[in-house]
């Protein structure tokens, strides 16, 4: 049984002896483990859509949102992704040891700063089962332990993966403990993990405003959030129309229950004229509920467009529904983006090279996106393999958190009999 039956007390401290093992290991081994756990996806991939139909048909993933529910299924398409990224891992450079810096000292010294793993890696995380995967994945290979803690609507299909990934790690000689999964709780379980001082190193909540202000009130161990994604694409006047067209639907529809995808629109007023019907028209043809200001409702044609509240601009909706508005300027368009945005990921699209500069500089956000979507912010486009989740903080990581954002640096001072006078 993958889910933990323990205390969280004695989970977390059962994945801190787990982890001072890890640390020690090879990068040979963490790669076998990676390996072996990608080849037990595709032979048990029937129990693991089993297990992930229980899950959707359970009520309590009944209230779900058409995209939210896409968040939880689970594919043939989508495990084979699932062991694609643990290979991907595999195959990347092990980052536990780098040398980032060595020099001798005036004492004669010789001081060298070397990664190391973080240590216990706690992770709350909503009903997506992939990041089950994902996460075990990036914390073996960074020879961090890991503590799950996922929702209840998935809980048979993270039982399943968190069992697997053990397996894989027991099969490579590795400590099982390694990954541990807690069962479900409410708040107050949530608030217990979120204390285990000395035990966890770094808690990583991926969810909304509402979890990261319910950690903001308790939380006594680090935490990084991987937070909401307002995300935002802004026309500029500039902009090559029929290309705009193209990123605002793709940074919309193409899967709008994640973080990345866009939930507001920015057109510059020189070009809503010419582009807004179309726009307008494309969104709504594939399914998107549209809100908008006073000029965007003026200029549809044909097309239904709510009334935009105050409250819409500062909403991740996570559905098929996005806000528009019409900014007069590239000044006024960076101005809403910082007001309203939460420092995720932001597109400008621009034929202006001028512009696309001024918006890199004068936006502040993890990730910025000069004529592209904003749906590439993930850590498997980005190269890194996986990402437990999209980091809108400033320190330690910003962005997609992946192998390097999971390990911290040491010195290391060798001498030949130096003391201080």
């Amino acid at each position: 049984m993958s889910v933990a039956t323990t205390t969280i007390s004695e989970a977390c401290a059962a994945a801190q002896r787990a982890a001072r093992k890890l640390a020690g290991v090879s990068t040979e081994a963490k790669n076998a483990a990676l390996e072996a756990s990608a080849r037990l996806l595709e032979e048990r991939s029937a129990e693991i859509l089993e297990a992930n139909a229980a899950d959707l048909d359970d009520e309590r993933a009944g209230g779900l949102s058409p995209a939210l529910r896409d968040r939880l299924a689970l594919t043939e398409a989508r495990v084979a992704a699932m062991g694609e990224g643990l290979r991907a891992l595999a195959a990347l450079e092990d980052p536990v040891g780098e040398e980032l810096e060595r020099r001798t000292l005036a004492s004669g010294i010789d001081l060298q700063k070397v990664r190391v793993p973080l240590g216990v890696v706690a992770v709350v995380y909503e009903a997506r089962p992939n990041v089950t995967i994902d996460c075990a994945a990036l914390t073996i290979k960074s020879a961090n332990a890991l503590v799950l803690r996922g929702s209840s609507y998935a809980e048979r299909s993270n039982g399943v993966l968190a069992a697997i990934v053990r397996e894989g790690l027991a099969e490579a000689g590795l400590p099982q403990d390694s990954v541990q999964l807690l069962a479900g709780g409410g708040r107050g379980a949530l608030a217990e993990l979120a204390t285990q001082d000395g035990l966890v190193d770094l808690l990583i909540p991926r969810g909304g405003e509402g979890l990261k202000q319910a950690l903001k009130a308790v939380a006594t161990v680090p935490v990084m959030y991987a937070a909401a994604g307002n995300c935002h694409v802004y026309v500029h006047a500039d902009a090559d129309l029929e290309m705009a067209r193209r990123i605002a639907v793709n940074a919309k529809v193409q899967r709008p229950g994640v973080c990345n995808a866009a939930e507001t629109l920015l057109v510059d007023a020189a070009i809503a004229e010419r582009l807004l019907p179309e726009v307008l028209s494309d969104l709504r043809q594939a399914g998107v509920e549209l809100v908008g200001d006073q000029r965007v409702r003026q200029l549809a044609v044909g097309v239904e467009v709510g009334a935009a509240t105050p409250e819409d601009w500062d909403t991740e909706y996570l559905e098929l529904k996005i806000a528009v508005g019409v900014v007069d300027s590239l000044e006024a368009a960076i101005e809403h983006v910082n007001r309203h945005g939460t420092g995720h990921s932001e597109a400008i699209v621009t034929a202006s090279q001028e512009a696309a500069e001024r918006f890199v500089a004068g936006v502040d956000a993890a990730a910025i996106y000069v004529n592209a979507s904003t749906r590439f912010t993930d850590g498997f486009e980005y190269g890194m393999g996986a990402e437990i989740g999209n980091s809108t903080q400033k320190l330690h990581a910003r962005g997609p958190i992946g192998l390097r954002e999971l390990t911290t640096f040491k010195y290391v001072a060798r001498g030949d009999g130096q003391v201080r006078e």
